[in-house]
């Protein structure tokens, strides 16, 4: 047997006779929170190759594909380099359950430090509490925020996320809070006017909330999917832990429309 007949490479489909349950990578990224560099990465590394590819050349990620790609994430999380997991992924004789049971076991750890950090934190919040100079609770919704957010992105969009911070400032940080404050103000104003999306003050405010949107995601797609689903459904503990002035729930829908008109939109 030939080389090329033990290994054909990925098979291609016309588009129009794509199988089920088969995705592309922009489509995969979308769902699961990671970027397209990402996964590009992968697939150049060889450490999650998609099985298939269309006529013209298209990714398409397979459920074979899919469950692959959890146990890379599982092992990422467990701490290996991503030399480490492809050693470990294509070791003979290796079990899927194997990385599920490690994850499990790594999580567990994980809660147990957390849990020992809340009790830590809400001891030191009691003691303040007693000189009426800081209060438990508030202790306690930080440390929520702080769960709430890792699970909500990977660690890598965190690391994204923290260097784009490091990189602002504190100053600029603020500034921004308060620039989207001022501007889902502004959005409320012209939605409840009944401003057609399409009207130039309302595309300006548009195009000002991809530039707040992108200074915070960097771009990123997976970031800003994950921010979104974050806010879609861990809005009211967002809004009782900031302000209510900074959730955009009630805006979202009628800025989409007008950002799906604006020049730009990707």
């Amino acid at each position: 047997m030939t080389d090329e007949a033990a290994d054909p490479g990925p098979r291609r489909y016309p588009e129009n006779t794509m199988r089920r349950e088969t995705w592309k990578v922009g489509e995969l990224a979308r769902r699961t929170g990671l970027t397209v560099r990402a996964l590009h990465h992968y697939d150049e590394i060889g450490l999650l190759r998609p099985s298939l590819h269309t006529e013209s050349g298209h990714r398409l990620y397979t459920a074979v594909d899919v469950a692959r790609l959890q146990r890379i994430l599982s092992l990422r999380q467990i701490g290996l380099s991503l030399e480490e997991v492809r050693d470990c992924l294509d070791r003979p004789g290796f079990a899927p359950i194997e990385v599920l049971r490690l994850h499990v076991a790594r999580l567990r750890e994980r809660i147990a430090a957390e849990q020992r950090l809340r009790d830590r934190l809400q001891g030191i919040a009691a003691s303040l509490e007693a000189a009426e100079e800081v209060s438990a609770d508030t202790f306690i919704r930080t440390i929520q925020e702080m769960t709430m957010i890792e699970s909500y992105y990977t660690p890598e969009q965190l690391d994204q996320i923290k260097k784009r911070g490091d990189a602002l400032g504190p100053e600029a940080i603020r500034q921004s809070s308060e620039d989207w404050a001022a501007l889902i103000a502004e959005v409320k104003h012209e939605m409840d006017q009944g401003t057609d999306p399409a009207d130039p003050r309302v595309q300006d405010l548009a195009r000002r909330w991809r530039t707040l949107v992108e200074a915070f995601t960097g771009g990123d797609p997976g970031i800003t999917a994950s921010l979104g689903r974050l806010w879609k459904e861990q809005g009211d503990s967002l809004a009782a832990a900031h302000d209510a002035r900074y959730d955009p729930r009630g805006v979202r829908d009628y800025i989409g429309r007008a950002m799906a008109i604006a020049p730009g939109n990707p």
